[in-house]
């Protein structure tokens, strides 16, 4: 039997396969950070007719992204006497730094397209967020609700609001006791975060909790799931019938929940580099062997 000249063509299907699995990114259930939750504009447009301020709001920009790599939380000021800019931003705090920083880097141009050039405006994401605001801005009580979330599923009876109020207990004790500003709980089935923004002292932090946890319990009585942001403090609550997931690490080692029907087993990429991977060794073997056959019959015919 004759084999082709150039063995590689035998294999060409083969290994066009193996470069399409190789291009093609395998699908991940990491945690979106970057989902809108909510925007919050001042409806004063800000008079900037010499562009100072926008200056100023450029600059503080840029020093809270340059942050963002290094810290969660960061507040500083921008720009003169006349014109200058407070500002702030805060990452959940379960993000690594590499998310923190895709996360509010992208929030400059996202608040400009939604909020325009006004005196204050605040973006949340539902990893991150950042907020400016011009000097003298009228300020709000922390325990203002900004926003509010409430699934449309309910559970009736079996119990569900004594595990969530459990879960939300949970979180409220532990933020108590936490030196941190963030802090997770959970209780058969319903997992609960919390998050203080980064300057807030312990006492107001835990005030703010609980204060965000009543109000979850008369919003959003059953739902399954649910998200309170006041001015200085968020939490959230859902709930996972087939138990809480366990924490699994991103490409960028952050942690994130993620609910077991979300998307296949993160295993998955795993098992199929390793098969990939023994079948282009064993393709290789299979080629070496047909090159090596090939020219040791050119060389009997010769």
């Amino acid at each position: 039997m004759d084999f082709p000249m150039n063995p590689l063509s035998f294999f060409r299907p083969f290994l066009l396969i193996l470069a399409i699995f190789e291009l093609t990114p395998p699908s991940q259930s990491a945690n979106d950070y970057s989902t809108l939750v909510y925007k919050g504009c001042a409806n004063q447009p800000l008079s900037d007719p010499s562009g100072v301020y926008s200056q100023a709001i450029s600059s503080l920009y840029g020093t809270l992204i340059a942050q963002s790599f290094k810290a969660k939380f960061f507040k500083t000021t921008a720009g003169t006497t006349q014109s200058t800019i407070n500002g702030l931003f805060q990452c959940r705090g379960d993000l690594s730094n590499v998310d923190c920083y895709n996360c509010i880097s992208g929030l400059p141009v996202l608040t400009d397209k939604l909020c325009g050039k006004v005196i204050a405006a605040r973006v949340q994401l539902s990893g991150c967020y950042m907020l400016y605001e011009v000097a003298g801005f009228q300020q709000v009580s922390g325990m203002q609700m900004l926003y509010k979330s409430c699934s449309a599923t309910n559970i009736g009876g079996a119990g569900f609001e004594e595990r969530r109020d459990s879960a939300l207990s949970s979180l409220e004790n532990g933020m108590i006791s936490s030196s941190d500003d963030f802090y997770t709980a959970s209780y058969e089935s319903v997992f609960a975060v919390g998050q203080c923004e980064g300057d807030v002292g312990a006492s107001d932090c835990v005030s703010c909790v609980q204060n965000a946890v009543q109000r979850a319990q008369v919003e959003c009585g059953s739902s399954i799931s649910g998200q309170i942001y006041l001015q200085k403090c968020f939490i959230s609550y859902s709930y996972y019938p087939n138990g809480v997931p366990k924490k699994s690490s991103s490409s960028s080692s952050s942690s994130s929940y993620t609910s077991p029907s979300s998307g296949s087993s993160p295993n998955t990429g795993k098992t199929l580099a390793i098969i990939l991977g023994g079948a282009a060794g064993i393709g290789f073997l299979v080629i070496c062997l047909l090159f090596a056959r090939g020219l040791a019959k050119r060389k009997d015919d010769h």
